[in-house]
C-alpha cells in the first residue's frame, strides 16, 4: 500500500487542530496520551507494546462502549518528527495509515489517509470509518485542549 491508492480503497480525513505541531506529534509519540484519544467515541485502550520508532511495534486492545474488545497490532513504518507518521496495521483489517502534519500559523493542519488492502472492505465500511475517524480526531482535539501545554511544558 502506498499514498497513491485508488479513491475506493482509501479514506481521507483532514482537520485544522488548535495546537502547534510539537503538541500534536506528542499526542502520537507518548503512549499515555495516545491511549486517551485513539479510537471512536466511547472507546478506551490498553497498550501492551509501544516502540515509537521506524519498525517499532504497537500492540493494543480497544475496548468498545458495548464491552467488546478489539485486539490490534501495528508497526511504525516511517516517523518524521513533527511532520509525518506512517503506520502499518498488520492485524485485520490490514491498512496503512499516513498522518501528515503541517504548520498553519500556531495551529496544525492534519491529514489522515487510511489505505486498505481490501477494496470490498474499504467500500463496505467507508461511511462507518469516515465517521469513526472524525470521532477519533474530535477526541484528539479535546485532549490537546485539555492539555493546553506550552513549549516550556515539553
Amino acid at each position: 500500500m502506498n499514498n497513491s491508492a485508488p479513491q475506493d480503497m482509501a479514506i481521507f480525513t483532514d482537520r485544522i487542530l488548535r495546537a502547534d505541531m510539537p503538541a500534536v506529534f506528542a499526542a502520537f509519540e507518548r503512549p499515555e496520551r495516545l491511549a486517551k484519544w485513539w479510537g471512536p467515541a466511547g472507546f478506551t485502550n490498553t497498550i501492551d507494546a509501544f516502540a515509537f520508532e521506524p519498525g517499532g511495534r504497537w500492540k493494543y486492545v480497544m475496548h468498545g462502549p458495548d464491552g467488546r474488545v478489539y485486539a490490534n497490532e501495528s508497526t511504525f513504518r516511517e516517523i518524521e518528527p513533527y511532520e509525518r507518521i506512517v503506520i502499518d496495521h498488520i492485524s485485520l483489517p490490514r491498512y496503512t495509515l499516513t498522518i501528515r502534519l503541517a504548520a498553519d500559523g500556531d495551529q496544525t493542519y492534519l491529514t489522515w489517509i487510511q489505505e486498505f488492502e481490501n477494496k470490498e472492505f474499504a467500500s463496505r465500511m467507508k461511511d462507518f470509518l469516515s465517521n469513526a475517524n472524525e470521532e477519533n480526531l474530535d477526541r484528539l482535539e479535546k485532549l490537546l485542549a485539555d492539555i493546553g501545554e506550552t513549549v516550556e511544558d515539553r
